[in-house]
């Protein structure tokens, strides 16, 4: 089967590396420091800028008001394009992308890693669903101060269809087979991840 073929074939439930974009959400020298466990974030959000650098997954990061809440991490920034600089707390204003549907690039599924989870990532998601766009939130890459805020808004993404997920699931749907050239610096950056 081609790769054509097989993109074809897939569920649009599988995150797919020529169908995906990823995008990173205000992770910022300010906000961070405030997020319990913003090391597990950071190592989300590692593995996912890696794995889509490997497989050509295009990346957009944001920044809100970076003034005031400064830019994006250092760690990340190196592995990302210039950020997007936004006012909203939604992200697709700033984002220009098209609808969906309109999308000459066929890359309808978006997977969101960021903060906070109950205002930026959250309102990002609703309007890029409302788009069009599949949605994928990564669980494991995203936080708010409060976990309690965290977790109902993850609650309330996935009860209106927007799919809750792992980065580790991510990389390995966007890898989707051990025989690729690509799976052994996939296996890297999974082995080099803290537990």
């Amino acid at each position: 089967m081609s790769d054509e073929s097989l993109v074809a074939f897939r569920s649009p439930e599988v995150i797919q590396a020529a169908t995906s974009r990823l995008l990173i959400v205000d992770v910022q020298e300010k906000l961070l420091p405030a997020m319990p466990d913003s090391a597990r974030l950071l190592a989300g959000c590692r593995l996912l800028l890696g794995a889509a650098g490997v497989f050509q997954v295009p990346i957009c990061v944001t920044e809100q008001y970076p003034q005031g809440l400064g830019a994006t991490v250092g760690e990340l920034a190196a592995l990302c394009p210039p950020a997007v600089i936004k006012q909203e707390f939604s992200s697709w204003p700033s984002l220009k992308w098209p609808a969906a549907g309109e999308d000459a690039s066929g890359r309808f599924q978006v997977v969101i890693a960021g903060l906070e989870t109950h205002v930026c990532v959250l309102q990002t998601a609703f309007d890029l669903q409302s788009a069009g766009y599949r949605v994928f939130i990564v669980a494991d890459a995203v936080a708010s101060r409060r976990d309690s805020d965290r977790d109902r808004a993850l609650e309330r993404m996935q009860t209106t269809g927007i799919t809750i997920v792992t980065a580790e699931s991510v990389v390995f749907e966007w890898c989707e087979r051990s025989d690729r050239p690509e799976f052994k610096a996939l296996a890297k950056l999974v082995k080099d991840r803290p537990l």
